[in-house]
């Protein structure tokens, strides 16, 4: 009798050596999607400015990413000039979030739930197209064509929110294929007037991706700010992007915290909106129709939200900037190296999975002696200031003098603050 032939499937194909070598690799590659997924996610929302009380359109990004060390950088070699997040390290090839001088305005989130079966080397484009997009875009109309333009496959996996001058508000989900848009302005999109977005795409596959508890913890906080009229920049830039609340658990560690004295209090905060992986937040404010873009704002958290303060910024035509917010001689923006160093304080567990746990009591409570609870009163001096001078120039135009003296003053209260 003549041996049987092996059964023709793959796993018969390759000797037992080349089948484990096989495997591990797949397990490793989908190890580093997961370490990918959770250090580039990000929570997000588009605001129309139909549903705000001044009519002024707002993006909101809380950065999750492995680089932790942020900056803001001024650019003018474009069609526009325009101000970005950016990583320290790669000292501004990239932009994570930014707005120009004509009021366009653009952030990201990245979807894992798109390009399903792509295995091609061309990925993570998101930072070098909002660059570029920065630079030459006007409008979310001028965006959509930018993006129709790119070469296929595009290397994108994420939902883009963008605002203009001229009211525009909207996400556009794209990946190496398609573009949809989800306009904020829409009322079949946008019931409430805003869209939020962690990652995946609506447009992906149905229940992969991540961030689902994020993605309800936003939608909780964001439905209890819209039915009490509360639904501000404030209230978006200084309580949500240090939010403690966990819509699954329907618990918000704040209550808690402030019920409790310094002594250490651990919590896992890997499914919280702000956790050990959030590097900063930005909350875009645009304008009214008709309205000088210059007016556009950036209320900017560089650095670990709960460590850092909210520092308003503008396109200045000269490239001003507080010093305190770009990169100095040593490549590192000094606002978010302080709060790094604070932030040990918030997860001093280094060992095993410890990084994942915060300790609460370090940021808030009973004694009013957490981190968050002494910068705040520096934050809303900083806030209170800007406000003053948004109202100002409404009537009277925006003054360039002005925009440089006041990042001088906020350099100094700074400086005073963390020499105390």
């Amino acid at each position: 009798m003549s041996k049987p032939t092996e059964p023709n499937h793959r796993i018969g194909l390759f000797p037992k050596k080349t089948i484990m070598k096989r495997i591990c690799t797949i397990a490793l590659v989908g190890l580093l999607l997961l370490v990918a997924a959770q250090s580039n996610a990000c929570t997000t929302a588009v605001i129309s400015g139909k549903y705000t009380a001044d009519g002024k359109p707002m993006l909101w990004k809380l950065r999750d990413t492995d680089f932790l060390s942020n900056a803001i950088k001024h650019y003018s070699s474009g069609k526009y000039s325009f101000i970005g997040l950016i990583n320290s390290e790669d000292k501004g090839a990239q932009v994570w979030a930014g707005m120009n001088e004509a009021g366009f305005a653009i952030m990201n989130a990245a979807s894992f739930n798109v390009n399903e079966g792509y295995h091609g080397e061309k990925n993570d484009q998101e930072g070098l197209i909002m660059r570029r997009a920065l630079a030459q875009c006007a409008s979310l109309d001028e965006f959509f064509k930018f993006l129709q333009k790119l070469a296929k496959p595009r290397g994108l996996a994420t939902s883009f929110g963008v605002i203009d001058a001229d009211g525009g508000a909207a996400y556009f989900e794209v990946d190496n294929e398609n573009i949809t848009r989800f306009d904020a302005n829409d009322a079949r999109f946008a019931p409430h007037g805003y869209i939020l977005r962690t990652n995946y795409s609506f447009t992906g596959k149905k229940d992969q991706g991540y961030g689902y508890i994020r993605y309800q913890s936003a939608q909780d906080l964001f439905a209890q700010a819209d039915a009490t009229g509360s639904l501000n920049f404030r209230t978006i830039i200084q309580d949500f992007s240090r939010s403690f609340y966990h819509s699954l658990l329907k618990t918000d560690y704040e209550t808690l915290g402030k019920e409790l004295s310094s002594k250490p209090y651990f919590l896992n905060s890997g499914d919280l909106m702000t956790r050990q992986g959030t590097s900063s937040a930005v909350l875009i404010q645009g304008v009214q129709q008709n309205q000088d873009p210059q007016l556009t704002t950036m209320w900017a958290l560089v650095g670990f939200p709960h460590t850092t303060v909210t520092i308003p910024l503008w396109v200045s035509k000269k490239g001003d900037l507080p010093k305190w917010t770009t990169l100095n001689e040593q490549d590192y923006a000094p606002i978010c190296q302080k709060a790094l160093e604070l932030k040990k304080q918030c997860y001093p567990i280094e060992r095993s999975s410890g990084y994942k746990y915060m300790n609460l009591t370090a940021l808030i409570n009973r004694e009013g002696s957490g981190i968050s609870q002494k910068l705040r009163p520096l934050e809303n001096r900083l806030i209170a200031r800007a406000e003053q001078l948004l109202e100002k120039w409404q009537y009277e135009g925006v003054n360039e003098k002005e925009i440089n003296e006041y990042y001088q003053w906020v350099d100094l209260q700074l400086a005073t603050f963390f020499s105390e």
